[in-house]
C-alpha cells in the first residue's frame, strides 16, 4: 500500500472577520493563491506536478463561488493543467480536505496533492449563502419537532448538559488568549506565512487578545439569550458570549500531501503522516457533541487510547465544546489546545481544520512529541478526527 506523508504545512496570520479587519482588503481567491505559492517555494515545489488541490470552504458564494482553489492556482500563476475542487463539511471542510488528500494519496489516485482550506468572513458573511430559505425541510421539522437550533443555542445546551459555569467558560477563553498569546511571540513563525494586502503586509495574527482576563470577559451579556429560539429553553442560565466564543476570521491554510516515494524522490524529508482518521454524526439538537463519538470511534480503529497522545486539538467553537470534550475523556489542561484556538486565534470556517493540523504539527516538533489529535465539531451534528503523527519524532525514537 502506498504511504502517504505531510511534507510541509502553513498557513496565513489570522484577521478579524469584518470590515477593516487585517485581511478584509484581500480578495479570498488572492489569500489563498499567497499562501499557495508559499507553500510551494519552502519545498521547491513545481506546481506543475501538483495533481489536484482540494479547498475547505463554507460559504461558497460571492466571492468564494467559482470553485475557490481553482481560481486560486490560477492567480499563483501555476499552471492551468493543475484541477481544484471545493469540499464542504461546515467546520470540517478543511479537515475533510485533509482527510481526502491522504485518501487519494493512499488510493493511487495522486502523487502530489494540496489539501487548504480559505474563508474571508469579512467579505463573504456566515450565512449569507442561505439568506432567508430554510435548509432543514418540512420532514426534517418533523422528526426534531419543534424544530432544530443555531450553533450558539447548541452551545448553551452543551454548557448546561455538562454543567459548566459561566466562570469556567470565561476562564477557559482567557487561557486561550494566553496560550496564543505566548506562541506568538515565536512558535508561530514556522507556519505563520506573510500575506501582502493593499494595505501592506500583515505577517501576525490579529485576533489574539493578550490582555484577556475572566473579569474582563464577566462583563460581556450572553450572547444568545434574546435569541426567538431562547423561548423554547427556559431553564438555561445563559452562560455563552462573543467573549467565550469562536471569533469571525480572515484566513488560509494549506499542507502539502505526497506518496512517500515522490518525497523521497524529490529528496524532500516528510514531517507528518496522518496515522487515521473518523468521521461521524451526532444529535443535531445538541450538534456540537460530535467531536466525542469522533475520538472514541477514531482511537478504536487505530488501537490507541487517549494517553498514547501528547496533545490535543479541540476547536474552540465554544468553550463549552472542549470542555464537554475534556469532561469525557480525563485529558489534563496542558494538553488541550496547547497554543491557543479558535477563540483566540479565529475560526475561517472552511479553513479551521488545515489550521489545526498546521499548529498541532509545530507543536508536536517543537516538543518532540510523537502523536496528537485534532477533532472539529461540526454544523449538523457531525464532527471529524484525525491522529497526526510527527515523523521526527519517530525518527528519533528509532535512533534512540
Amino acid at each position: 500500500m502506498t504511504s502517504a506523508v505531510i511534507v510541509d504545512a502553513v498557513r496565513s496570520p489570522m484577521g478579524r472577520g469584518k470590515a477593516g479587519g487585517a485581511l478584509s482588503g484581500v480578495h479570498p481567491v488572492d489569500l489563498l493563491a499567497q499562501v499557495l505559492q508559499a507553500l510551494a517555494a519552502r519545498s521547491d515545489l513545481d506546481p506543475a506536478t501538483v495533481d489536484d488541490v482540494l479547498v475547505g470552504c463554507v460559504g461558497q458564494n460571492g466571492e468564494q463561488s467559482a470553485t475557490p482553489g481553482r481560481q486560486a492556482v490560477l492567480a499563483a500563476g501555476w499552471p492551468e493543467t493543475v484541477p481544484s475542487v471545493t469540499i464542504e463539511r461546515k467546520c470540517g471542510s478543511g479537515q475533510q480536505a485533509l482527510d481526502f488528500a491522504v485518501q487519494g494519496v493512499v488510493a493511487g489516485a495522486y502523487d502530489v496533492v494540496i489539501a487548504a482550506g480559505v474563508e474571508s468572513m469579512s467579505r463573504v458573511p456566515m450565512g449569507s449563502a442561505r439568506g432567508d430559505a430554510d435548509p432543514h425541510g418540512p420532514q426534517v421539522r418533523t422528526r426534531y419537532s419543534p424544530g432544530l437550533v443555531p450553533q450558539g443555542i447548541s452551545a448553551e445546551l452543551v454548557a448546561d448538559k455538562w454543567g459548566l459555569t459561566r466562570e469556567q467558560l470565561d476562564a477557559y477563553a482567557a487561557r486561550s488568549h494566553a496560550r496564543a498569546a505566548q506562541a506568538a511571540a515565536g512558535a508561530f513563525d514556522r507556519e505563520v506565512v506573510p500575506i501582502t494586502t493593499p494595505d501592506g503586509v500583515v505577517s501576525a495574527d490579529e485576533t489574539i487578545r493578550p490582555g484577556t482576563t475572566v473579569d474582563k470577559l464577566a462583563g460581556l451579556k450572553p450572547a444568545f439569550a434574546g435569541s426567538p429560539h431562547a423561548t423554547r429553553f427556559p431553564e438555561l442560565d445563559w452562560k455563552i458570549t462573543a467573549g467565550n466564543s469562536s471569533q469571525l476570521t480572515d484566513g488560509a491554510a494549506a499542507v502539502l500531501v505526497m506518496s512517500e516515494e515522490r518525497a523521497a524522490a524529490l529528496d524532500l524529508t516528510p514531517r507528518a503522516r496522518v496515522v487515521a482518521s473518523a468521521v461521524t454524526g451526532d444529535d443535531p439538537l445538541l450538534m456540537l457533541t460530535g467531536p466525542i463519538p469522533a475520538t472514541h470511534k477514531l482511537l478504536a480503529r487505530c488501537g490507541l487510547s487517549i494517553d498514547d497522545v501528547a496533545a490535543v486539538e479541540v476547536n474552540e467553537a465554544f468553550a463549552s465544546v472542549p470542555l464537554a470534550w475534556q469532561a469525557e475523556f480525563g485529558v489534563d489542561d496542558a494538553r488541550l489546545n496547547p497554543r491557543g484556538g479558535a477563540i483566540a486565534l479565529g475560526h475561517p470556517l472552511g479553513a479551521s481544520g488545515v489550521r489545526l493540523a498546521t499548529t498541532l504539527l509545530g507543536f508536536l516538533e517543537d516538543t518532540g512529541q510523537r502523536l496528537g489529535l485534532q477533532t472539529m465539531c461540526e454544523a449538523g451534528g457531525m464532527a471529524n478526527a484525525m491522529v497526526l503523527e510527527n515523523l521526527t519524532a519517530r525518527a528519533q525514537d528509532r535512533e534512540g
